[in-house]
């Protein structure tokens, strides 16, 4: 669901790890289409032949609001989120993790953390030990989350942000790039 930007390297992660891309939504079909899917419609028509299918979905929308708005009608139609894990990220054996989350290249999850619903960990970005990340956050590339660090529905953490031990940032929060947060 999405193929543009973000879709595309949720797609190419998804295809590395084996899983088998066949079709794309999005408002419109794409003049660009790098994986050579089919074009299903616009998931938002009535019309959208993706919900008669047995699919699993995939989020590719970057936008925190969009996507947790997308994964709603996903699941209201009783339809199975899977989570994108790129083979290169590494993910601690005793951590929480939802449904319908991008975890990118490289990318990093410590002991005990707790990822919610339609997240995305970017290339690079380190969630640290204890942290808890609430529903359709998106922790950009090279952010880094020090220990117990909880975040907030829909906050975005701008790339290269670090965010200190056991701050609390509340939902629909944007973190600038390269911030250093030392307060909730």
């Amino acid at each position: 669901m999405g193929y543009s930007g973000h879709g595309f390297v949720v797609a190419e992660a998804a295809i590395v790890i084996g899983m088998n891309l066949v079709y794309y939504a999005d408002v419109k079909e794409s003049t660009i289409n790098p994986f050579h899917l089919e074009y299903l419609g616009f998931e938002g028509e009535d019309y959208f032949r993706g919900w008669e299918e047995d699919f699993n979905y995939v989020l590719g929308i970057g936008d925190n609001k969009i996507r947790q708005k997308l994964a709603h009608l996903i699941l209201s139609k009783n339809k199975e989120m899977v989570n994108v894990i790129h083979h290169s990220a590494s993910i601690a054996t005793m951590i929480t993790i939802g449904k319908g989350n991008f975890i990118a290249r490289n990318a990093a999850i410590s002991p005990l953390s707790e990822i919610g619903n339609f997240c995305i960990l970017n290339t690079g970005s380190i969630v640290e030990h204890e942290c808890v990340i609430a529903d359709a956050v998106h922790i950009a590339p090279g952010a880094v989350l020090a220990g117990n660090v909880t975040v907030g529905e829909r906050t975005f953490i701008g790339a290269n942000a670090v965010i200190k031990q056991g701050v609390k940032i509340g939902k629909d929060v944007i973190i600038g790039a390269g911030s250093v947060v030392l307060k909730d």
